[in-house]
């Protein structure tokens, strides 16, 4: 059973005649992560090379953004969550999940599986302390931000990475891949369906 409503929205989102056979909610993995297209905005953080001391300011600051050191402790904290070229597969789905994000909404990040593509969806912005109302006005607004055919998915499992069992790795056609998890107590069972589904 679904109780969250994204498999309804979901169906609603598809072709008439595409089936969905696995869906999760999980959230791309901590870690060092392909980079934008190059067609993407850039960044707008200060450049030039990593010091020793902005690294340990994101580590004791973590909510100050700057985007060397965070990809450098992201790396040693975290490892890698994924590879990719600019522009590959991995790298296009990572920044369709990773939107400008002004108001500092929180949306949830919805795979999907179907007899044709694997889906990525970002629901409607919500709060932490959202109610109910919210949460379905979240679900109504979730839309596809981003899909590929089948085909160009490689592979895909879940299995260990440090202390976290629950990992889903995507990998594509052209080489690259991403990682997906949800949190330590959630069940890692839609991910192992979102595994399944893209293997059968």
């Amino acid at each position: 059973m679904d109780e969250t409503g994204y498999r309804d929205r979901i169906d609603r989102l598809v072709e008439p005649d595409e089936r969905v056979l696995a869906h999760a909610t999980a959230g791309v993995a901590n870690g060092a992560q392909p980079p934008a297209p190059p067609d993407a905005a850039p960044p707008e953080a200060p450049g030039g090379r990593v010091h020793v001391g902005a690294v340990l300011f994101n580590l004791i600051s973590p909510l100050i953004v700057w985007d060397r050191g965070d990809r450098l402790v992201d790396r040693v904290v975290w490892g890698v969550a994924g590879r990719g070229a600019p522009g590959s597969a991995a790298s296009r789905l990572r920044h369709a999940l990773n939107p400008p994000n002004p108001e500092l909404a929180v949306r949830d990040v919805v795979l999907a599986v179907t007899d044709r593509r694997l889906l990525a969806c970002l629901s409607g912005p919500t709060t932490v302390l959202s109610s109910r109302a919210d949460d379905a006005r979240a679900v109504a607004r979730t839309a596809v931000v981003w899909s590929v055919s089948r085909a160009e998915v490689a592979s895909a499992r879940v299995g260990w990475h440090r202390l976290n069992p629950k990992r889903l790795r995507v990998d594509f056609t052209d080489g690259s891949w991403l990682a997906f998890t949800v949190p330590i107590a959630e069940s890692g069972r839609p991910l192992r369906g979102i595994a399944a589904a893209l293997s059968a």
